[in-house]
């Protein structure tokens, strides 16, 4: 998913009789075993701030959550507090990993409307959180597997320009005081600005299906299309197409595996997501890769292994695609790119910077990207085959290949 950052001009409610006219991505919920403990790891691996809380020392009854913010990114860190909440089931079934990629709307109610009207289904009905600050609303409906889209809109003092400000989430939550890491992040910054896309994993010929759903109900469109000739290797194979919003806000690329010798890394996240399609990987912006990734690194964060002789190949095979379109060669110091083990594409737009981590926790399952964009808007398909080969090195010494 993209989101514009904290430039976006956003048009007045009354201006726009789109209900599904998109202004944000209001925030990415994760259900884990213990919100407490995993909102430390995200602030001292990856530089979250770990911003608010609600939990039994605010009135909330049924769970806790933790708000970590980085720029425009906003991560909710839900546990359930009764072994019977869904977040526990969530958890014991997938592990640690998103439910609900919440979309910022004019009117959640009128958006969720729209979007039963096309076919979609409900996850559930409209609430209101309310308070003397002022309105939270909230509706949510069903995706592929158990994720679901929570159509949110906001008003008097949680209104989402107050938020980015640091202003309070939502009722119920409080600002969290005295963590000694927030000071440290902000004297540290890891540089992580918004949302770039998230990436959903299907069953093998499911894609097309889940394809027809973004286009029926959340009236996307079809962005890019990557079949198995584009992602292959010797042993596994993907396909991919790229769903983005009208206004290409946000962009949510649906996987399926294809056909090859072994088992693709699409197959191995199904096997150990308990056979249900999910979240595989989340993008996050960032205008500098290279600080990016070496304070990434500096913290402990585990990323893929690029080989050496991807940057034997890597630097013709970009400046000539840079040249043909006349574009300036890539600015950014060659041999630290190298040295960081930075993954390099390009096309007629410009080129990107990517590099994924590896696994977040125990199952093979949701891991991170980290990206720069220098006017290239593709996925880094020139990538794709180095990047597999480095996937399935890991595969293999998980047995799962």
């Amino acid at each position: 998913m993209t989101t514009a950052g904290n430039t976006t001009t956003v048009p007045d409610r009354q201006a726009t009789a789109d209900p599904l006219q998109l202004i944000d991505v209001d925030h990415v919920r994760f259900y884990v075993g213990n919100a407490k403990q995993a909102a430390y790891f995200y602030a001292q691996c990856f530089g979250f701030r770990v911003d608010q809380v609600a939990d039994l020392t605010t009135g909330e009854r049924e769970t806790a959550s933790y708000l970590l913010t980085q720029g425009n990114i906003r991560i909710l860190l839900t546990t359930g507090l009764q072994h019977d909440h869904p977040a526990q089931r969530h958890v014991q079934l997938y592990g640690d990993g998103v439910k609900d990629v919440a979309l910022n709307v004019f009117d959640a109610e009128k958006a969720y409307e729209r979007a039963l009207s096309n076919g979609g289904n409900s996850a559930y009905e409209p609430v209101e959180y309310k308070d003397e600050h002022g309105t939270v609303v909230m509706a949510g409906i069903q995706t592929y597997g158990e994720v679901i889209h929570s159509f949110v809109s906001r008003h008097g003092e949680y209104h989402l320009p107050k938020v980015k400000q640091g202003g309070v989430f939502m009722p119920r939550f409080r600002k969290y005081e005295q963590f000694a890491l927030n000071d440290y992040n902000e004297k540290n910054p890891c540089g992580l600005k918004y949302f770039d896309h998230c990436v959903g994993n299907v069953e093998l010929g499911k894609m097309n299906e889940w394809v027809e759903w973004y286009e029926n109900v959340l009236e996307f469109k079809l962005f890019k299309h990557f079949d198995d000739k584009d992602i292959s290797t010797e042993y596994s194979a993907l396909m991919s197409k790229v769903m983005s919003s009208g206004n290409h806000l946000v962009k949510m690329p649906i996987n399926e595996p294809a056909e090859g010798k072994k088992k693709s890394q699409i197959q191995e996240f199904l096997d150990w997501h308990n056979h249900t399609p999910g979240v595989q990987h989340i993008a996050f912006r960032t205008d500098d890769e290279l600080h990016s990734v070496a304070e990434l690194r500096r913290r402990g964060v585990d990323f893929l292994q690029i080989p050496d002789s991807y940057y034997d190949i890597v630097w013709q095979r970009v400046e000539k695609t840079l040249k043909e379109h006349g574009h300036d060669s890539v600015r950014e110091d060659h041999d630290r790119i190298r040295d960081l083990g930075i993954l390099v594409d390009a096309d007629d737009e410009g080129y990107l910077l990517q590099l994924f981590t590896k696994p977040l926790q125990d199952r093979p399952t949701l891991f991170f990207e980290i990206i720069c964009r220098r006017g290239s808007q593709s996925f880094g398909k020139g990538n794709f085959k180095a990047l597999f080969e480095a996937l399935e090195l890991e595969q293999e010494k998980r047995g799962n290949l």
